[in-house]
């Protein structure tokens, strides 16, 4: 059952719960301090801005507990330069070392990756994360199985068969964002930012990324990669995304294209 508590002493009653909550479910009691309407029962996203707001930290909601919510650190928050040069240097790798990444390494971004948004905060995004670099290079030459069954990409086939993966570029890792279709009201965008999130995640602990778009085209049609994969009942395959070492270190950010945006 959902429901906050509203220290009185501490509250400022500054209304800002009120303001911030998406579906307007907070409003005043007789005394001006916030409550929860009754729509909130089923109509609360469980996002947690309520708590996540409050100037005076006198609001608890049981869906996000105030004990349980780290406080923001601004002193952590990097700069508006740290974060441009972060995101500038962020490169989809596609030549990695063999060493693997430590399990904790993995399940730290991963974690990470659950802050991102999702429509209605619905977080429908599962995870499939294949550690081991042979189960990997098994499901890329599915992969190649598939397309040489349709008889698509050539070059790519063909350079399996002379011992080089260009389909998962021989990654130790691949992380496989899924969910069911009926979880959420926009399930590849829910996944598309998920999968975002993990691949900066990954940028930060120096691991590289590239998104395995063959992969989730073959996992949504062909059936002896769907079986392998073994995901829950109804869940799709919207996302992929390689993970390991880079074999070689980028200096320099390359160019790109002029901005191209209308100014309303």
């Amino acid at each position: 059952m959902i429901s906050i508590s509203v220290d009185q002493e501490q509250c400022k009653k500054c209304y800002s719960c009120i303001a911030e909550c998406p579906f307007d479910l907070i409003n005043q009691d007789k005394e001006g301090f916030p409550q929860l309407r009754k729509a909130a029962i089923k109509k609360c996203i469980r996002c947690g801005h309520c708590m996540a707001v409050c100037l005076s930290d006198a609001l608890d909601i049981t869906v996000s507990p105030f004990a349980e919510s780290p406080v923001v650190d601004k002193g952590l928050l990097p700069s508006p330069e740290s974060v441009e040069h972060f995101l500038l240097s962020r490169r989809s790798i596609r030549t990695y070392k063999k060493r693997p990444a430590g399990h904790s390494t993995l399940k730290s971004i991963l974690d990470i990756s659950r802050y991102a948004p999702s429509a209605h905060n619905a977080q429908p995004v599962h995870w499939l994360m294949v550690e081991n670099p042979d189960e990997v290079r098994r499901l890329a030459g599915m992969v190649v199985d598939w397309m040489t069954e349709l008889k698509v990409f050539p070059g790519l086939t063909r350079a399996w068969t002379q011992g080089q993966d260009k389909v998962l570029r021989g990654a130790p890792h691949l992380a496989i964002a899924h969910a069911d279709p009926a979880s959420s009201e926009h399930p590849i965008e829910d996944c598309t930012l998920a999968t975002a999130y993990l691949d900066l995640a990954a940028h930060s602990q120096g691991l590289g990324s590239c998104w395995a778009g063959f992969l989730v085209q073959a996992a949504m049609h062909y059936q002896p990669i769907i079986d392998a994969l073994d995901l829950p009942e109804n869940h799709q395959v919207y996302t992929a995304l390689m993970l390991g070492y880079p074999k070689f270190r980028y200096r320099h950010i390359p160019q790109r294209d002029e901005l191209k945006i209308i100014w309303r």
